[in-house]
This record gives structure tokens, C-alpha cells and sequence, in this order.
């Protein structure tokens, strides 16, 4: 009995303890224009722009360890953020895709900080940046893309295998590579000692998930890396706390959020796919209103169920777009 009761106990502490997390989210001050920030765990935080995108700093000893730069309009906002947390150089930059709401601050971020990569021909004092192939392609305009930044903002460093180990400020950071998910260009960066993953857009909780079709994203390819993500994260008591997930948009996450948007993203490329089975056009599976038990949830005016039914289905029936070589 008395074990049952312990156990109990230590359940409600830990629910309390992310519903306080979550209670602290600092929608705010990125709704009034700013950049908020929402301390995760030991060395790591959240920050959140006015546009709701969303990144993470480390911050420790060896310097400032930035996960994505936020759109080119709310850069200089993220760095009076990122120095008011510390003074210390920034000595690393991760984009977690080439969207620009992910890596469009580059260029105003990287001269913050100072170089480290002795390859780097760009010379002077600069943070170096690091990206999968296929999105330093897109950032450097060696792959044509709307993505391209200016040069003081191309990746300075990139790796074209399922895994990059580094360590930083005390602890093992690793950059993963999810392929074909929102973009096949995609990276999370998890901060092992810390507990706490970085996801980028291979999870937005807060709406229906963007697959770019033009960048080798696919809906199986985003739902093989929710998988992954899964596999990763570890939760704490009764599905709660353990692993802490900064989406690329929304509220900060454990496993429990993930599994639950990992289900409504298969379940409704399951509708679609035995729509496709049943040939049904593209607009009579619109009309069918395959995420409508859904839409008060995920969708929104700027990306509604309709328009991710949309990318379902030509994610299904057209070819994959090849890998950038």
C-alpha cells in the first residue's frame, strides 16, 4: 500500500511540475514583438519570436550554442535576448532546416560571435554554423531555393550522415538527421545531458504539420521521424515529464504530446491513403472532410485541414522529389 501511495505521489509532483513548465510558456512576450525566453533545463533554454517560431540556447561556460536564428526581422531582437542572458561569444549556430523562420537571422547572429572552424574562409569573428547538406545547399544558393541568405550567413560547416556528435558547455550535443520529413534537409538537436530535444519542423503541435513538397519533404518520411522522435525521448512518471521537446512551433513538449500528434498525423494519412485506395479524387477527398474532427485543434486560417489534406495527397501520389546531391 504504502508503495502504491509513494508512487502516487511522486505522479502528481511530476504532472504539477510540467503543467508549471507549461503554465511559464512565454507566448507574451513574443505576442507583444518580442523574443521571450523559457528556461528548459540546466544550460539550456527556449526562445520563442514574435511570429511564433521557435529555437534554443545553450548557454555555459564555453559560450552561447544557438539552435535556429528565427526569421531576418527578429534577429537583432534574439540577439538583445541572447545577450541578456550572457555575454559570452557564440560559438555555434545550428539550423534545423533552411526555412526562414529557422535560419533567416543568420547573418545577424553568426558576427556576434567568434570563429572556431579553420575552414572557414570567411575569416574574422563569427560563430560557425552548422546545417545538413541539403539545407547549407539551399542557404548557399548552391541548390536553387527561396531559402538563400546572404553570404555572411552560409553554413560554415555541414554533415551529410544520420549523425553529428559534438560536446558543449559540459555536455554530449548530437545533430540528427530525419530524412524526407518536412524537408530532406531536416536536423534535431538533442542536448543529451540536459534532456532536451530541439525538433524543429518535424513537430509543431500547435498546427497541422508543413511538409514542403519542393524540398523532398513527405508525409511518410514526417511521420517515420515522430517515430524517431519518439524513440528518443524518455518519459518521467505516467507518460509525464522526462524528455523536453522545443517544437519548432507551439508550446514546450514531453513524450506524451508527441505520441498524441504522432497518432492524429498517421490517422489522417491513413484517411487519405484509403481514399486514394478507393480512387477519389483530390477534391472529392477535400469534400469528405478527412480532418474535421481535428480542425478545432490544429487548424489554422493560414494553414488549414484542407490544405494539409492537400499535401497528403500529392505526397502519396506524385513521385519523390530526388535528393540534392
Amino acid at each position: 500500500m504504502n508503495r502504491v501511495l509513494t508512487f502516487s505521489a511522486a505522479a502528481v509532483v511530476a504532472a504539477a511540475g510540467v503543467a508549471a513548465v507549461r503554465a511559464q510558456q512565454p507566448a507574451g512576450a513574443a505576442a507583444a514583438g518580442n523574443v521571450g525566453v523559457l528556461h528548459v533545463r540546466s544550460n539550456v533554454s527556449m526562445v520563442v519570436g514574435p511570429d511564433g517560431e521557435n529555437g534554443a540556447v545553450s548557454i555555459g561556460d564555453e559560450g552561447v550554442l544557438v539552435v535556429d536564428t528565427m526569421k531576418t526581422a527578429s534577429a537583432p531582437k534574439l540577439l538583445a535576448t541572447i545577450r541578456g542572458l550572457s555575454s559570452r561569444a557564440i560559438l555555434w549556430i545550428v539550423n534545423t532546416s533552411s526555412h526562414p523562420e529557422h535560419a533567416g537571422g543568420n547573418a545577424t547572429i553568426a558576427p556576434a560571435g567568434r570563429l572556431i572552424s579553420t575552414g572557414n574562409s570567411r575569416g574574422g569573428n563569427a560563430a560557425s554554423i552548422y546545417a545538413f547538406q541539403n539545407a547549407m545547399m539551399r542557404l548557399n544558393g548552391s541548390d536553387k531555393s527561396n531559402d538563400a541568405v546572404a553570404p555572411e550567413g552560409w553554413p560554415t560547416d555541414s554533415f551529410f550522415v544520420k549523425q553529428k556528435d559534438m560536446s558543449f558547455n559540459g555536455e554530449a550535443v548530437q545533430l540528427l538527421h530525419v530524412p524526407n520529413a518536412s524537408t530532406d534537409g531536416d536536423t534535431i538537436v538533442f542536448f543529451r545531458r540536459s534532456d532536451v530535444i530541439a525538433a524543429g519542423d518535424i513537430f509543431t503541435p500547435q498546427q497541422y504539420p508543413i511538409i514542403d513538397l519542393q524540398e523532398g519533404g513527405s508525409i511518410n518520411g514526417y511521420i517515420a521521424g515522430l517515430n524517431y522522435l519518439l524513440e528518443l525521448t524518455v518519459p518521467e512518471l505516467n507518460e509525464e515529464g522526462g524528455t523536453m521537446v522545443i517544437p519548432g512551433h507551439g508550446h514546450l513538449c514531453d513524450e506524451a504530446d508527441v505520441g498524441d500528434y504522432r497518432d492524429m498525423v498517421t490517422i489522417v494519412r491513413d484517411r487519405v491513403q484509403d481514399a486514394i485506395k478507393k480512387k477519389m479524387t483530390l477534391e472529392q477527398v477535400k469534400a469528405a472532410k478527412l480532418t474535421f474532427d481535428y480542425d478545432g485543434v490544429y487548424a489554422t486560417p493560414e494553414y488549414t485541414g484542407d490544405m494539409f489534406v492537400e499535401r497528403i495527397y500529392r505526397s502519396l501520389t506524385q513521385p519523390a522529389k530526388p535528393a540534392v546531391k
